[in-house]
């Protein structure tokens, strides 16, 4: 959102064609935390159009995951087709919306707002509407599926199943919610979440083992800061999207809903680890990915991430946490890694972000760990 807009912590949702209205409604949800599993999916063989290696748009990973059968196991349904997707017009509806100033929700009338599905997929008993992104966010915006599953629910007689979908390091992850309440725009609840990939080969504790038997520990990098951004998968996804183009300072934190801070934080530890290079145009920080990371992203799921572990411990406060995790059967205390990151010498600047600094080593470790999981 603009900076005015968060400064007042105002909203903005479409009610016709050319009109909108501002307020301080609640109209994000955040994502329940996704669960770890992830089940792997075979792609068919005579498909030739689609390269499930490089996916680089939402429209490719939707038809992926189409042609591999993650829809079909989602949903839970017989004969899945494409059935609705591009832009369309909402017709009539009225909802309630929460704010922020109020105990009362707000009501709000649509009449033939433009509204988008990235796709529809119907069977026998149910019509599937996903929103699709390729990045991955804290929360998203609710009436990207609520406006759509208010259309489709007067339309047809079958259950309408509102499902968002992040596609993301070779990983598709789909979230199915329901509304509790249709007129209510805040009662969604999320009904399932399950993540998919399509033949990926798995990752062990030996693989990692193996990795840290034979690692070399490089000097802290001169002139950054340890990292402070828990999310390596964030972290992957950024890398990801410098892929496609280099980007401003302003678009990554526009892209992720960052504030600026935490987009140095991301940033910072790309470039900690080698991925991301900084260069400055008209005064303007510009990211680019640097060429090994370009390499690493070209790899197939199973030498990515061992490739990213490996750049992780090459860092001897990140490995002697883990030796000690190994060791201990469990992760060490936060007191324990603040011990060991200062004994790496680690570039902390300040000791006032020693325990926010210690919690990106934990999730980063947490990380590795859910690889072999």
């Amino acid at each position: 959102m603009p900076a005015l807009f968060k400064k007042h912590h105002l909203n903005i949702l479409p009610i016709t064609r050319g009109s909108y209205v501002i307020s301080r409604f609640n109209a994000y949800k955040t994502f329940e935390e996704r669960d770890t599993k992830i089940e792997k999916i075979s792609f068919p063989d005579y498909i030739e159009s689609i390269d499930y290696n490089h996916i680089t748009s939402e429209a490719t990973a939707l038809n992926c995951a189409y042609t591999s059968g993650i829809i079909k196991d989602f949903m839970e349904d017989e004969a899945i087709v494409p059935a609705v997707s591009g832009r369309m017009s909402s017709l009539a509806f009225d909802f309630r919306i929460d704010t922020h100033s109020s105990i009362q929700s707000l009501p709000i009338s649509v009449v033939n707002a433009q509204i988008e599905i990235d796709g529809g997929y119907e069977g026998c008993h149910s019509l599937a509407l996903i929103e699709a992104k390729n990045s991955l966010s804290e929360d998203f915006l609710v009436r990207q599926i609520y406006y759509p599953y208010r259309l489709w629910q007067n339309k047809i007689n079958k259950k309408v199943k509102p499902v968002f979908m992040t596609y993301s390091n070779d990983i598709f992850s789909l979230y199915e919610y329901e509304f509790q309440d249709p007129m209510n725009y805040n009662s969604l609840i999320l009904i399932k979440q399950k993540n998919y990939s399509i033949q990926r080969e798995d990752i062990t504790l030996e693989d990692i083992i193996k990795i840290m038997n034979t690692i070399n520990i490089v000097n802290e990098p001169e002139g950054i800061p340890a990292p402070q951004a828990d999310s390596f998968p964030r972290i992957i996804n950024l890398c990801e999207l410098l892929g496609m183009e280099e980007r401003t300072k302003e678009f990554i934190y526009t892209n992720y809903d960052f504030d600026p801070r935490q987009s140095d934080y991301y940033t910072n530890a790309g470039r900690y680890l080698g991925l991301i290079d900084k260069k400055s145009e008209n005064r303007k920080p510009i990211y680019i990915l640097t060429k090994y990371g370009r390499k690493i992203l070209k790899q197939k799921y199973r030498a990515r991430q061992l490739s990213f572990i490996q750049l992780i411990l090459q860092h001897k406060g990140f490995y002697d946490t883990l030796k000690l995790c190994l060791e201990c059967k469990q992760m060490p205390s936060k007191d324990a890694i603040i011990s060991i990151m200062i004994k790496s010498h680690m570039n902390i600047q300040g000791t006032s972000t020693l325990e926010r600094r210690a919690s990106t080593v934990t999730g980063w470790i947490n990380w590795i760990l859910s690889l072999c999981q």
